[in-house]
């Protein structure tokens, strides 16, 4: 019973739940046993909360919500109530979450049932790995990372522990590791999601969003996070959700733009090469996919500033008593950011707004611009950052993901979904860039993609590399 029904998609189990062939325990229950079976050897859960999962499965109002009572992961830097709550480092390892975010108190509104906190990288980086909970590892290959930094959410849609999973994305921790897993990520326009209570209310970066094994469940599951909050002022009312039918409507772009390297980063050969046939598959199926991109030059200084003010903003508070427990790498944000003068911030904010301007007059004559999600495939999880790209040297853990990051700064939506597999068989995947505010396009665009290419993949066991076909009409 528990294999056939992780087997089935978010929209399948959740059309169950309402016709009462199954009930939310044995979601949950089917949740549990496929936890224990294969996440010791992934590490995507390491926090888990079944008794209150069990608790609120029961609750009869589930039935006529949303999602039904479809149990879901939340990363580890969101609270649920009653649970344990680190966001990955030492400095709150012991922390328990008095109530959940509203990000999360209005999923669980909407029926759905955390069954456990995501593991994530320690307070930056897109290397799932961190000094309290340890490291995530790639399902396809557990020697590889599986990125970040929302990576135990996506390693526990790929190994089937959960059908939908949250994340949030700074720049790229939704996108990269649904490329690394071969799942799919949204990193919607700011304002979509409410989102975490401990935020600087004011920050247009940050965004929550969802995580799905396929496009029309990561719609299903936006429909369930969207929505206003006072408490967050970038918050607005959805006057063109809900999402889900746009996804089950596949249509082409009318014209789409192909940028491997934004024109101005470096670019794995083989990523590159992976891109170009991908984008030749649209071609014949009769899209029109040009190569072209915005002027990207002097966004990763720009960036760099920027990020440096969003770290001093959130840790300067714990700098004094915290500072050794800092990774160097966010130190070097921290510390980056408390080099940068009036005028250097100045100059950045006005980087930004001219880089929105051009993106958003370039988006104009194209419904999309498409990049790789990542500029390399997975490479060893011990490996905190890569040095070097196409031969170029890496200054700093941010400039590897600098085609994710630097896009973060637009506002615009962002949908990354898998278009194929390396020679070694490993998930390769692009980030679909669209207007503010065009998500349903998104994801219109998105499911044709999808269909195209056959995809999602199966569901991994990580012990021995079978695999569970996953089904939407099983």
């Amino acid at each position: 019973m528990s294999t056939d029904l992780i087997a089935l998609s978010a929209r399948k189990v959740q059309d169950l739940l309402s016709r009462r062939e199954i009930t939310p325990s044995d979601l949950v229950e089917a949740s549990i046993a496929r936890m224990e079976e294969v996440d010791d050897a992934v590490n995507a859960v390491p926090i888990r909360c079944f008794d209150r999962a069990r608790e609120q499965a029961r609750d009869p109002a589930l039935t006529r919500s949303k999602l039904g009572g479809i149990p879901f992961v939340v990363k580890d830097n969101a609270a649920v109530g009653d649970v344990r709550w680190t966001g990955g480092t030492p400095i709150f390892a012991d922390r328990i979450a008095p109530e959940s975010d509203r990000t999360i108190a209005l999923i669980e509104r909407n029926g759905g049932i955390p069954l456990g906190k995501a593991n994530l990288s320690e307070l930056g980086g897109a290397n799932t790995t961190n000094a309290v909970l340890g490291a995530t590892r790639n399902p396809w290959n557990t020697t590889l990372t599986c990125g970040g930094s929302s990576g135990g959410s996506a390693v526990a849609l790929a190994t089937g522990q959960v059908w939908l999973a949250h994340g949030n994305d700074v720049g790229g921790s939704l996108r990269i590791p649904a490329s690394f897993c071969g799942v799919t990520g949204l990193r919607p326009t700011p304002g979509r999601v409410p989102r975490r209570s401990i935020l600087n209310p004011f920050d247009t970066i940050f965004v929550d969003g969802p995580m799905a094994r396929d496009v029309t469940d990561l719609a299903f599951f936006f429909d369930a996070m969207i929505g206003f909050d006072s408490a967050d002022p970038l918050s607005s009312p959805s006057p063109d959700a809900p999402f889900l039918p746009a996804a089950l409507d596949p249509a082409r772009p009318l014209r789409a733009a192909w940028s491997p390297d934004l024109g101005i980063l470096p670019v794995d050969d083989d990523v590159r090469s992976l891109g170009e046939t991908a984008m030749a598959s649209l071609r014949a199926d009769g899209a029109s996919i040009e190569p072209a991109t915005p002027d990207f030059t002097g966004a990763l200084e720009a960036l760099l500033a920027l990020r440096g003010v969003h770290y001093v903003t959130n840790w300067d508070p714990f700098l004094d008593k915290h500072r050794h427990q800092f990774t160097p790498e966010v130190m070097g944000d921290i510390e980056h950011g408390l080099r940068q003068t009036p005028s250097s911030i100045a100059a950045a904010e006005r980087y930004r707004a001219e880089m929105y301007r051009r993106v958003i007059a370039f988006l104009q004559d194209y419904d999309v611009l498409i990049t790789p999600t990542a500029p390399i495939l997975p490479f060893p999880v011990e490996t905190r950052w890569p040095k070097h790209i196409a031969g170029r040297p890496q200054q700093t853990y941010i400039d590897w993901i600098a085609i994710t990051a630097i896009t973060s700064l637009l506002a615009c939506p962002i949908l990354a979904l898998p278009v194929g597999f390396s020679k070694d068989g490993l998930p390769y995947g692009i980030q679909l860039i669209g207007r503010p505010r065009s998500e349903a396009r998104l994801f219109q665009i998105a499911a044709w993609i999808e269909r195209l290419f056959d995809l999602p993949p199966s569901i991994l066991d990580p012990r021995d590399r079978t695999t569970i076909r996953s089904s939407s009409d099983a």
